[in-house]
C-alpha cells in the first residue's frame, strides 16, 4: 500500500507561478512511475504530466508543456510539479499517483493504469 499526500496548492493571479509537492510512503518509491492528474469542475480528469522512476523519461500534456516541470527526488519519495504562467483554466484539483514499474523508463499517461492515488490540491488561479 501506498500513500500519497500533495501539498503546495492554493491561489495564484493568472501569470504566477506555483509548486505542488506529493510525498508517497512508499518503501520503494523508486520502483514507481509518477504523475500528475487534475479535474476542474465539470469536467473530467485529464492527464497533466508523468514521469519515470529513473526521472529519464518525462512526458506532458500539450496544454501545460513549456510551463509545468514534473521532477522527483527518490532519496526523499517525492515528486513535484512546478507550474509557471498559470491561467485561469489551470484551475482544479491536482492529483498525483503512482504507477507500479519494472522498466527505469516506464511512464504512463492513462489514468486507469495507475494504483495509487493522493486526496488532490486545489490550485485556483484568478484573472
Amino acid at each position: 500500500q501506498v500513500q500519497l499526500v500533495e501539498s503546495g496548492g492554493g491561489l495564484v493571479q493568472a501569470g504566477g507561478s506555483l509548486r505542488l509537492s506529493c510525498a508517497a510512503s512508499a518503501r520503494t518509491f523508486s520502483n514507481y512511475a509518477m504523475g500528475w492528474f487534475r479535474q476542474a469542475p465539470g469536467k473530467e480528469r485529464e492527464f497533466v504530466a508523468t514521469i519515470s522512476w529513473s526521472s529519464a523519461r518525462t512526458y506532458y500534456a500539450d496544454s501545460v508543456k513549456g510551463r509545468f516541470t514534473i521532477s522527483r527526488d527518490n532519496a526523499k519519495s517525492s515528486v513535484y510539479l512546478q507550474m509557471y504562467s498559470l491561467t485561469p483554466e489551470d484551475t482544479a484539483v491536482y492529483y498525483c499517483a503512482a504507477k507500479r514499474s519494472d522498466w527505469s523508463g516506464g511512464y504512463s499517461y492513462i489514468a486507469e493504469e495507475y494504483d495509487y492515488w493522493g486526496q488532490g490540491a486545489q490550485v485556483t488561479v484568478s484573472s
